[in-house]
C-alpha cells in the first residue's frame, strides 16, 4: 500500500520527464492489477487525508492567545506553523501540521480514490464494485471540500461564480507535471455535490471491517449536512442530519460528560474514550500524522486562562456552569483530547513520528448543524430542543435552552439570530483544540483579533481580509495553479 501512495504522489517530487513517464506506466505495487472488490477496498483505506488542519486552524482562530515568550521554545520545528498562523502570515513550512502538508495529503487521498474508480472501470463489472464506488466518490468529495474550504474564499452565492476554486481532480495522474485549472468555487461545489449525491446511495456499511474508519452511510450524511450548511441549503442540512442516526435521534448518541461513568475515569481513559471507535458520538475517525497531541500545551499561541474562563468556565445562555471534565478533575490548558501514538521509524533510537486519531464527524456537530439550519427554516422549537439535549450532556445541573433565556442573554434582533449565536458559542467551547471554530469564522465572516502578550501589537483579521484563505503551496505552481492574492 505504501508503494501505491508513493506512485500516486510521485509527480510532486520527480524532475526527469522522460524517466518519470516510464516509471508512471508501471504497475503501482507488487500486485499485477487491482482486479477484485477486496483489493479496491484495501486501496481505499488510504483515500482519506492523513494530514491535520487542527494546528493552523486553531492558531488562526479566536481560540488562541499569546501566552508570552516563556511559554514555548521558538526553535522547535513545529513552531512556525503555530506562530505564523496566529500572526495571519503565510506559513512557510511543510511540517506535518502545516497547510502545505494538508494540501498534499488531501490530493494524495484524491489520487487513491481516482485510482480505485479507474480500476473499477477497467475491470468491466461495475455492479460488483458498488460499495467501493460509493466510498471512492464520497471520499473524493470530502477531500476536495476540505481543500476548497481552506484554500479558497468561503462559499458565497453572490461571488462563487468568480472566486477561484481549487483543482477538482477526477482522473489518475498519468503524465508528469500535469497542468490543472482552479476554475471557480461554484464549479468545485457542483462537483462535490455530484460526487456526494451519486456516491452516498451506493455505500454499503457491511463492506467495512471497522466502519468508523470509513464513509459509512451515517458518515456520508454527516458530511452532507456540513456541506449543505456551507452552501446555505438549510432544508438539506436537516434532511441529512435526520438520516445520520436511526429515527433522527442525535441526543442518544452525544458524548455524556456529566455521568459518573465518564467523570470517574482517569485522564488517559477519557482520552481513549473520546476517540474510541465504539463511542457512538464518533461518526468518522481518521488517523493523522500530527504532533498536536504532544505540542499543544507548549505552543505559545494557544488557549490561555483568559480564554478558558470565557469559554469552558465562563457564563453561558443557560445560567448554569459547563461540566467539561476531560483532564483530571477539570479541564486544563494542558489537555489533549486525542491520545498521541508514537511510532518509531528507527528501532535503534527514539526517532519516529507522532500520530493521533481525530474525530472528523461527530454527533455533536450533526446536532449543531441541525439546530442552526432549523433556526433559518423557522423551526424554533426543534432548534431549542436540540440545544437543550446538548446542554443536558454538558451542564452540571440539568437545564434548558429557552427563547426567553436567549433573548435575555444575547438581546438579539430576533430569535433566529439569538439561536445562531447560541449555536456558535456552544461550538466555540465544544471544539476547543479541534480546529473547527475556524470553519464558523469563515462561514460568518467573523473578525479575529489577536493581541501580543505585551499588549503592544494588535492584529486584526477583518471580514474581507484575503489572509482568511490559506496560501496554496508554492510547489503547486509547477502544475500551473495560481496562488491566492495577498
Amino acid at each position: 500500500m505504501k508503494n501505491t501512495i508513493k506512485y500516486l504522489t510521485l509527480v510532486a517530487v520527480l524532475t526527469s520527464a522522460s524517466s518519470c513517464k516510464k516509471y508512471l506506466e508501471q504497475a503501482p505495487d507488487l500486485r499485477a492489477t487491482i482486479n477484485t472488490p477486496a483489493k479496491v477496498s484495501e486501496l481505499l483505506v488510504t483515500a482519506y487525508p492523513r494530514g491535520s488542519y487542527i494546528t493552523f486552524c486553531e492558531a488562526a482562530s479566536d481560540n488562541a492567545e499569546d501566552k508570552g515568550i516563556a511559554a514555548t521554545d521558538e526553535d522547535l520545528p513545529a513552531r512556525p506553523v503555530n506562530r505564523d498562523a496566529w500572526y495571519f502570515r503565510d506559513i512557510k513550512s511543510n511540517d506535518a501540521d502545516s497547510p502545505d502538508n494538508y494540501w498534499n495529503e488531501c490530493y494524495a487521498a484524491i489520487a487513491v480514490a481516482n485510482q480505485a474508480l479507474a480500476s473499477i472501470k477497467a475491470n468491466g463489472n461495475p455492479q460488483a464494485y458498488t460499495a467501493q464506488t460509493g466510498e471512492a466518490l464520497v471520499a473524493r468529495a470530502y477531500a476536495h471540500f476540505m481543500l476548497v474550504t481552506l484554500f479558497s474564499h468561503v462559499y458565497d452565492p453572490a461571488t462563487a461564480e468568480t472566486d477561484p476554486g481549487i483543482p477538482y481532480v477526477t482522473e489518475p495522474e498519468i503524465i508528469v507535471f500535469q497542468k490543472y485549472s482552479r476554475k471557480t468555487v461554484a464549479y468545485v461545489y457542483q462537483q462535490i455535490e455530484k460526487d456526494l449525491t451519486e456516491g452516498l446511495p451506493l455505500i454499503n456499511d457491511n463492506s467495512y471491517k471497522i466502519p468508523k474508519y470509513h464513509f459509512t452511510t451515517s458518515a456520508a450524511h454527516a458530511f452532507a449536512a456540513r456541506f449543505f450548511l456551507f452552501k446555505k441549503d438549510y432544508a438539506k442540512v436537516v434532511e441529512h442530519a435526520n438520516l445520520v442516526f436511526a429515527g433522527g435521534n442525535i441526543a442518544a448518541n452525544l458524548r455524556n460528560f456529566v455521568i459518573p461513568a465518564f467523570t470517574t475515569l482517569e485522564y488517559g481513559a477519557r482520552q481513549a474514550l473520546y476517540t474510541a471507535a465504539d463511542n457512538p458520538a464518533n461518526i468518522l475517525l481518521q488517523e493523522t500524522r500530527t504532533g498536536w497531541a504532544r505540542s499543544l500545551a507548549s505552543y505559545r499561541y494557544a488557549l490561555t486562562n483568559n480564554l478558558l474562563y470565557t469559554t469552558m468556565f465562563g457564563p453561558n445562555v443557560t445560567g448554569a456552569s459547563w461540566d467539561y471534565k476531560v483532564s483530571g478533575r477539570e479541564f486544563t490548558l494542558n489537555t489533549s483530547k486525542f491520545p498521541e501514538h508514537f511510532v518509531k521509524t528507527n528501532p535503534n533510537s527514539d526517532v519516529g513520528e507522532s500520530y493521533a486519531m481525530i474525530p472528523i464527524f461527530s454527533a455533536e456537530e450533526v446536532l449543531f448543524n441541525r439546530a442552526e439550519a432549523n433556526a433559518y427554516l423557522g423551526n424554533t422549537d426543534a432548534s431549542l430542543k436540540d440545544l437543550t439535549d446538548f446542554v443536558n450532556k454538558r451542564i452540571i445541573a440539568g437545564n434548558t435552552v429557552t427563547a426567553a433565556k436567549i433573548t435575555s442573554y444575547y438581546k438579539p434582533v430576533n430569535l433566529k439570530e439569538g439561536i445562531v449565536k447560541t449555536v456558535l458559542d456552544f461550538k466555540k467551547t465544544e471544539y476547543l483544540f479541534e480546529g473547527l471554530r475556524w470553519f464558523d469564522i469563515l462561514r460568518y465572516n467573523l473578525p479575529v483579533v489577536h493581541k501580543t502578550a505585551d499588549l503592544l501589537t494588535t492584529l486584526t483579521l477583518g471580514p474581507n481580509d484575503p489572509r482568511r484563505v490559506f496560501q496554496i503551496p508554492e510547489q503547486a505552481t509547477l502544475a500551473g495553479i495560481e496562488r491566492n492574492p495577498r
